[in-house]
């Protein structure tokens, strides 16, 4: 194979059969199951990197079931969503991710930098109960339940709330092991169109596991809960800031939660 061929062939990993395709990805019947829960403040700190601040001690707690997305098939994905903002721009920042099919996962960490590993997250309706599981090997580390469609929400509003930026942490190591790419990025999801969207009374329980942590963002209390059910299209990112470029060390900007202790 040329030089050339290579060079105009190169888009994702192996080079002959690529592990997904090139995008757009479109969802049909994104369905989020979202639980908000009060957390610590401390233990915030020490995840959400800089140049991003905090805005309040929360954390949103979502089960993600895609059961039509342009080629990554059919799946489903868990995780944690800190709410924070960037240059006074509110927005989320994706911590980790579990989920049970490899193209997204390749996709999802090679293009946008998504945090994410294999687990086998479910998500369904069991009687009159929404229900959410995460389990990582044989250990339940996630228990999420919700009633199922108590109260309608607007769902322009939803639909606005999810089309607000997201970041991520890319990282991607050279071959001698050292960082080659360690990028903040930024993303949104397009074309959205909401269903519908629903609210009710809600628990969520973690527990914790070595290599999937979730519970070091302890429940202190949930505050709300939400059921969405949308089309969208998963928009690709841009590069908002690069910690290897010299003179990119931003200076430290104080969250709002430190702000507000003065």
């Amino acid at each position: 194979m040329k030089y050339e061929t290579v060079r105009s062939a190169a888009f994702a990993m192996p080079l002959t059969n690529p592990a997904f395709p090139p995008g757009p990805y479109r969802f049909i019947n994104r369905e989020y199951f979202i639980i908000q829960y009060l957390t610590n403040a401390e233990a915030l700190r020490r995840i959400v990197p800089e140049p991003l601040a905090l805005t309040e001690p929360v954390v949103n707690y979502e089960f993600i079931r895609m059961p039509d997305s342009t080629g990554f098939g059919d799946y489903t994905e868990s995780g944690q969503v800190i709410p924070v903002s960037y240059q006074g721009q509110t927005g989320s920042f994706v911590h980790q991710m579990f989920l049970n099919d490899h193209p997204p996962i390749a996709g999802g960490r090679e293009l946008w930098g998504f945090p994410k590993k294999l687990a086998q997250p479910k998500l369904a309706v069991e009687i009159d109960t929404l229900v959410g599981t995460l389990n990582y090997g044989s250990v339940r580390i996630a228990t999420g339940t919700m009633g199922y469609k108590h109260r309608a929400l607007d769902a322009a509003a939803e639909a606005k709330k999810l089309a607000a930026p997201n970041f991520l942490l890319k990282i991607i190591p050279h071959v001698d092991g050292s960082a080659r790419i360690c990028e903040l990025v930024r993303y949104n999801c397009e074309d959205i169109t909401v269903k519908g969207a629903w609210t009710g009374p809600a628990a969520l329980d973690l527990f914790s596991h070595a290599l999937a942590p979730v519970a070091e963002l302890p429940v202190l209390k949930v505050l709300s809960a939400k059921h969405v059910i949308a089309d969208l299209t998963l928009g690709l990112g841009t590069v908002v800031h690069d910690y290897l470029s010299p003179g990119e060390a931003a200076p430290r900007r104080k969250s709002v939660l430190e702000t507000s202790a003065g």
